[in-house]
């Protein structure tokens, strides 16, 4: 991936820490989830903590946690035009500007037509633009115009109002309670290269 910079080709890196955060399935659509790799995740005895029953209150809560939380978002997109999947696009070519498609592809866990859709959608209205890769002329790097950065930038903010709130109200402590929490609902074997995905666009729009 190229940096913000435009310095530093690291896309093999890249493409190696998106092959452990994959889940299940390479490809499929957003709304579809590889039944038979969920059941065995959650047939494990030793990840067994239901004894107890479901945890409704703690599955609404997070469905409309996530429902008001992504509505901010959808609000502005529908404006132009734009839905979930063109934010989730923004979002990561944000964070990793030079990623490749197929590094997005395993991200996303969407088919190639679902984003190929969204791209163009993306690059014919001057958000995103996609170049060759300068070792693989045949690879395709994304990046976002000025254009892009400034939606993907409103995005993150309205998102980060919302969480900021909520963390007030929370009290002392409640961004390392919550980033723990939510780091702990990602599947172990994932977790690990999620945060080190994280941790290096950290760095990326730091410099």
């Amino acid at each position: 991936m190229i940096g913000p910079s435009g310095s530093g080709l690291v896309t093999d890196h890249f493409a190696r820490t998106l092959h452990s955060v994959s889940i299940g399935a390479k490809y499929v659509n957003m709304a579809d989830v590889n039944a038979s790799t969920l059941s065995a995740r959650l047939s494990d005895p030793a990840q067994d903590r239901t004894a107890g029953g479901p945890a409704y209150d703690l599955i609404e809560l997070l469905f409309f946690a996530y429902r008001d939380f992504i509505a901010d978002a959808d609000e502005r997109l529908a404006g132009i035009g734009f839905g979930r999947a063109h934010h989730r696009v923004l979002h990561f070519v944000n964070r990793h500007p030079g990623m490749r498609v197929a590094d997005l592809l395993d991200i996303l866990q969407i088919t190639k037509q679902s984003l190929g859709r969204v791209l163009r959608d993306l690059v014919e209205n001057g958000y995103v633009v996609q170049k060759a890769g300068p070792a693989d002329r045949r690879q395709r790097l994304l990046f976002l115009t000025p254009k892009g950065e400034a939606l993907a930038r409103d995005l993150a903010l309205l998102q980060t109002r919302r969480f900021a709130r909520a963390l007030h109200e929370a009290g002392p402590g409640a961004r390392e309670h919550a980033r723990r929490f939510l780091a702990a609902m990602i599947d172990p074997a994932s977790r690990e290269e999620v945060e080190r995905l994280i941790a290096r666009a950290d760095r990326n729009m730091a410099r």
